[in-house]
């Protein structure tokens, strides 16, 4: 068992953050550093009394007052932190050994690349710091002594099927992601201007939080997986495939050029890869149930329709483009499912912004995290400007 060491949960009032709490709860070789939130005070709280770490932090400094507040009623002795650099703080912390990246969407890219560059061992669970920030991210993580898990399902087990490595030999013919298809996989397409935010955040499978179940939805999520598993994996898109699995109990695969192929199985829970990723090298209990074979378990597979599923084929394309493209497309989605949740633009609005923002952007170098998320806002900009003409 490795010696304690501390740990820094980037995101803990998310889904991700808390069932990472959950399964820490199993095991007892990681202490809790650092728990940090955006906005949800009362949670942040509650988990401060549950794990009483060293800091908590809010992203949003109009929320510290009541942080700190509440910390002090409860005669906790965890430190309050407010703002960005709070968050770089406690990801980049000398007693910190582990960082969970489980903020979700492009405001995670800062923190996560802080503990990147500060040489930690990187749990991703927030794969759009790798979409935004890619070669940049790894070359950090390389140059300073680091490590990424990843925490994805689907790249956990391609993790898992390599023998616990990022390596992709010679030997491998295809990594094979699979994905559920989501709550529209059978909808008539004729149906989908009329979809809501609510039937959209109703995965058939998996408990996630409201942006990841848009992503779902539109398979974005798939093609953002798919251009993080190239950089994640050091291959080019054309050895990846994207295979329909609406079970969610394979959670994906890796082809061998001799025929065979290794997949990781388990229940559609993402207490599995977080359990993976926490006790790597080793395992631990995760508190999942194991699979029963023996009642009726069944799994069929189909290939993705891109007719339905647009986004997909637009993530393919932009896979093997420059990295200012994979920004572009990463920002305009995030803005164009944040408007759909709030409804100010319909379910198939989310498609149109995204191309016609990546199709609006000019192509750019970005030599730095820095011209990264300024480029970044940049797009932001320019899906707002999109977004205006959906209707």
């Amino acid at each position: 068992m490795r010696p304690r060491s501390g740990l820094t949960v980037l995101g803990s009032t998310g889904s991700i953050g808390q069932q990472t709490l959950a399964v820490l709860a199993e095991q007892t070789d990681l202490f809790v550093y650092a728990l940090t939130a955006h906005s949800q005070v009362d949670r942040l709280i509650s988990q401060c009394e549950a794990v009483v770490p060293e800091v908590a932090v809010v992203s949003d400094p109009s929320h510290y007052a009541a942080l700190a507040e509440g910390l002090k009623v409860r005669g906790l002795k965890t430190e309050a932190r407010a703002g960005r650099e709070a968050l770089r703080s406690v990801a980049e912390a000398d007693e910190v050994s582990h960082v969970m990246a489980a903020i979700v969407g492009g405001s995670g890219l800062e923190p996560t690349y802080a503990a990147a560059a500060a040489g930690k061992t990187v749990l991703l669970a927030n794969k759009e710091s790798l979409v935004m920030s890619g070669e940049l991210f790894l070359s950090s993580i390389g140059r300073n002594g680091g490590e990424v898990i990843p925490v994805d399902s689907e790249h956990n087990a391609i993790f898992q099927c390599l023998g616990n490595s990022r390596a992709v030999g010679s030997t491998v013919a295809k990594l094979l992601l699979t994905g559920s298809g989501g709550p529209f996989l059978e909808r008539p397409m004729d149906s989908f201007e009329r979809i809501t935010p609510a039937e959209a955040c109703l995965h058939p499978n998996w408990s996630m939080g409201r942006k990841i179940s848009v992503d779902s939805a539109t398979m974005m999520n798939k093609g953002l997986e798919l251009i993080e598993a190239c950089f994640l994996f050091g291959v080019p898109s054309a050895k990846i495939d994207i295979v329909i699995h609406p079970q969610s109990v394979v959670h994906s695969m890796v082809a061998f050029e001799d025929g065979s192929v290794l997949a990781q199985m388990g229940q559609p829970d993402m207490r599995t890869p977080i359990a993976s990723a926490l006790a790597w090298p080793q395992r631990m209990t995760s508190g999942v149930a194991p699979l029963d074979f023996v009642s009726g378990l069944e799994l069929s597979f189909r290939a993705p329709d891109h007719h339905r599923f647009p986004l997909l084929h637009l993530c393919r394309q932009i896979a093997s483009e420059g990295q200012s493209a994979k920004v572009a497309l990463n920002a305009a989605n995030e803005v164009a499912v944040d408007a759909f949740l709030q409804e100010r633009i319909r379910f198939t609005d989310i498609e149109r912004v995204v191309k016609t923002t990546v199709d609006a952007m000019a192509i750019e170098e970005l030599p730095s995290i820095e011209a990264v998320l300024s480029f970044d806002s940049r797009c932001r900009l320019e899906a707002q400007r999109q977004m205006t003409k959906c209707f």
